[in-house]
């Protein structure tokens, strides 16, 4: 059955918004969105008709770093280890769905919980979900508790065998260490160099997965970029607790092999900003117009599950591209289309064009003059089926 939707707005793409438009649905599959007249006349008669009079009807929106074994209170750690994890999981994919974000990717759990999110949800409405199983690291290192720790070439390979026959869409390598480790490397410290990164890659590649480094520390993501991940998390740039070193040659190298950012800001972000100060804060979050104006796409993705990042308010995390100065066009396209293109996805999903996947968001108002618009969504639409 055809499913019409008809809106005071609609954005096939950010960059190109239609006054009193249309999408037309069928068995999933976006069969056109543009003009109202030109897209009724192609739904059958007794479609299932939605109208949005006030609204802005675009593509569903993007968090490709989450965390669904953590539940962002400041116990996360705690309740992670105490007990069973999937209803939890279940419910926080369930309102990242009704809060518009239609395309998930977990970037780390435990004994691959994010695929049995998964298949838990057959029959079931949700968002697509991309997972990874348990990232690599060393032992004692960052997210060892996954239990993803390993100690030589070999372990490597072993555990990314194991992620994919789990049903892993991507390898997650913890490159530097993080903030939520007791003991581990920090947050600008390397655990693994370039060769080891690039066993990771090969052998990822030989299952034909791409890779996702954590990588804090400026040296860090250099070592990834060289091996040829396909994204780097956080991308922070980091020498110290407060001492950042961009690196020109690097941010050149991943435009032009095509290497993603994603800053996993969540809508922590103004507590960080008045905590630090300005200055420290313009300098850690600045590397984003920067990667920008070097060709990087950049990706949206929250690291929800940590405390405080939510997974319900993906608003929230864009708002900081506003506040570094981006247009809005643009930050609806890194939520959207970019970060569909940073996944592999862009001829599944992320536009609003005939033959891609009816991931479809509709909110009340116009987002293009506000992005507090997505705050409303009326319609949400995963792979044609509403949520």
């Amino acid at each position: 059955m055809d499913t019409l939707i008809t809106a005071g707005r609609v954005l096939p793409r950010p960059s190109a918004p239609v006054e009193d438009g249309a999408v037309l649905v069928r068995d999933g599959v976006i069969v056109a969105a543009g003009p109202r007249a030109d897209v009724v006349a192609q739904a059958a008669p007794d479609a299932s008709r939605h109208d949005f009079p006030t609204g802005t009807a675009l593509a569903g929106l993007f968090n490709v770093h989450v965390h669904l074994a953590f539940d962002a209170s400041r116990e996360m750690l705690a309740n992670f280890r105490a007990g069973s994890l999937l209803e939890g999981a279940r419910s926080r994919l369930s309102s990242m769905l009704r809060s518009g974000v239609t395309t998930v990717r977990d970037l780390g759990d435990r004994d691959h919980l994010g695929a049995a999110v998964r298949r838990s949800f057959d029959g079931e409405v949700a968002p697509r979900l991309l997972v990874s199983g348990p990232p690599i690291t060393v032992p004692e290192g960052h997210c060892h508790f996954f239990g993803g720790a390993v100690s030589s070439d070999a372990e490597i390979r072993a555990l990314i065998d194991a992620n994919a026959a789990a049903g892993a869409d991507v390898i997650k390598v913890m490159a530097s260490g993080g903030q939520i480790t007791e003991g581990g490397a920090d947050m600008w410290e390397s655990q693994f160099d370039a060769r080891q990164l690039s066993v990771v890659v090969a052998h990822a590649a030989s299952h034909g997965l791409p890779v996702a480094a954590h990588a804090h520390g400026a040296d860090a993501i250099s070592a990834a970029v060289e091996a040829g991940v396909s994204t780097i998390e956080h991308c922070s740039f980091l020498t110290g607790p407060k001492s950042f070193d961009r690196r020109e040659p690097v941010a050149k190298r991943m435009a032009a092999d095509g290497i993603s950012a994603c800053s996993t800001s969540s809508r922590n972000w103004r507590t960080i900003v008045e905590k630090l100060g300005d200055d420290v804060a313009q300098a850690m979050y600045g590397r984003l117009p920067w990667l920008e104006e070097h060709g990087v796409r950049l990706l949206a993705g929250t690291d929800a599950g940590l405390p405080g990042s939510v997974f319900d308010d993906p608003v929230g995390a864009l708002e900081l591209y506003e506040w570094l100065g981006f247009p809005r066009r643009r930050i609806l396209e890194i939520a959207t289309c970019d970060s569909a293109a940073g996944l592999g996805l862009a001829d599944v999903t992320g536009r609003l064009d005939a033959g891609l996947s009816a991931d479809v968001l509709v909110v009340e108002g116009d987002p293009l003059a506000s992005l507090a618009a997505l705050r409303n969504p009326l319609l949400v639409l995963a792979q044609g089926r509403e949520a």
